[in-house]
């Protein structure tokens, strides 16, 4: 059996997809399952039972199944919230819990950590582990992420592989629930459709234009595919980043969009809210030679291809993956 946490969510649902296509229905979902909206992530799928968030970490202390392989995907990952207290409960203590007993019971697992961990940049995005203890992120969220990693790589008691994958900025189907959270290109598609125009945010540094705020984008079916691969073909174990290595503007995403719907862009610029304003990354870029060193050969969606397909298979007709 493989357990997927987070099952219901974004990145969770897209992967489950992902095994089911590999003929893995022997799944086990752990997530809270309270939101209607989040549950249709799972409409069709195939898997073998459900498990509630709360119940899941004393079951998997008891349980005597055969647990093949673990993808702890599940974390709270707003980064407006600022109770720590709340990060520190379902991102790091959460993820200590698993951690120990997948060295207990000897399971293989996959967790996420996520770009946020890089702060503004300023000491760049190399994830070597000798960086890890320096980083300064944002955001409390941020920070619960660098937590887990710190802790993580202090550990004498392993799963017999694991990996700690940064996401960078992931987009594609089955965000429909994430609200404010959701990609830009979710936000600018409804816009587009509402409004005919994008509102972007306005820079607040004089060195970067409007616009030309840049992250390192990277499509959800990439991911899932990079999450089945080291599954199945993964050796080496440590914190890796996942991103294209390539970052792009938010104009370039939103102008993507616009041809993607079919209408000529408008964009708009707004002030950046007060709230997030001080911990707003203006750019970020993964690098990657350590993920290519796992062997990973398939080459990513560029961005427009990634649009595209989004775009039109997903949120035009209002599907799900």
């Amino acid at each position: 059996m493989i357990i997927v946490t987070g099952a219901a969510g974004f990145i969770g649902s897209n992967l489950v997809t992902r095994l089911n296509n590999e003929n893995h229905n022997d799944l086990i979902l752990v997530d809270d399952f309270s939101d209607p909206e989040k549950n249709r992530n799972l409409e069709g799928k195939k898997y073998d039972r459900r498990i509630d968030r709360d119940e899941f970490l004393d079951w998997f202390k008891k349980t005597h199944d055969d647990i093949e392989f673990i993808f702890h995907l599940g974390a709270r990952t707003d980064t407006t919230e600022t109770s720590k207290e709340i990060f520190d409960k379902l991102n790091l203590n959460y993820s200590k819990e698993i951690w120990k007993t997948c060295s207990d019971k000897c399971i293989s697992m996959i967790y996420a950590s996520s770009a946020a961990t890089y702060g503004a940049g300023e000491l760049g995005y190399d994830d070597s582990h000798e960086l890890v203890k320096k980083l300064k992120p944002l955001n409390p969220y941020g920070r619960s992420k660098n937590d887990f990693d710190k802790w993580v790589l202090t550990q004498n008691d392993q799963p017999p592989y694991w990996v700690g994958l940064k996401f960078f900025n992931v987009y594609g189907p089955n965000e429909y629930h994430k609200g404010r959270m959701a990609s830009v290109i979710f936000h600018a598609f409804n816009q587009i459709r509402d409004t005919g125009k994008m509102k972007l945010f306005r820079s607040h540094r004089p060195d970067i234009a409007d616009g030309d705020q840049k992250r390192d984008f990277i499509y959800v079916k990439d991911v899932v595919d990079v999450l089945h691969y080291l599954m199945e073909k993964g050796k080496r174990t440590g914190i890796i980043n996942l991103g294209t290595g390539k970052a792009r503007s938010f104009a370039d995403l939103t102008n993507g969009t616009f041809r993607s719907v079919g209408i000529p862009a408008n964009i708009e610029y707004i002030d950046t809210p007060v709230d997030i304003r001080d911990s707003y990354q203006y750019f970020t870029e993964a690098r990657v030679n350590k993920f290519f060193k796992t062997g990973y050969d398939i080459p990513f969606h560029p961005l427009e291809q990634g649009i595209d397909d989004y775009v039109r298979n997903y949120l035009i007709p209002g599907k799900y993956n």
